[in-house]
């Protein structure tokens, strides 16, 4: 049952890296690289330090869930 559990905790992971990712570009997107800190290309700056954070934090699960199935396995 536990195992099975983590199964699900991977496939999740991956999926908000996907959406993390996705948000990223689509921010990327909308940047005035001109004027990056001025009106909705502020908010787009925001969106990418978000979606830089979110990749980051999900890679770590996704490392500590590694050692926790090595570790047990």
């Amino acid at each position: 049952m536990k195992n099975n559990n983590y199964k699900h905790m991977k496939v999740l992971i991956y999926i908000f890296l996907g959406l993390a990712v996705g948000l990223l570009i689509f921010n990327l997107f909308h940047i005035d690289f001109e004027e990056p800190l001025y009106g909705e290309s502020f908010a787009a700056v925001v969106g990418v330090g978000a979606s830089l954070c979110a990749i980051i934090l999900l890679t770590i699960l996704k490392i500590a869930l590694k050692i926790k199935d090595k570790l047990k396995g």
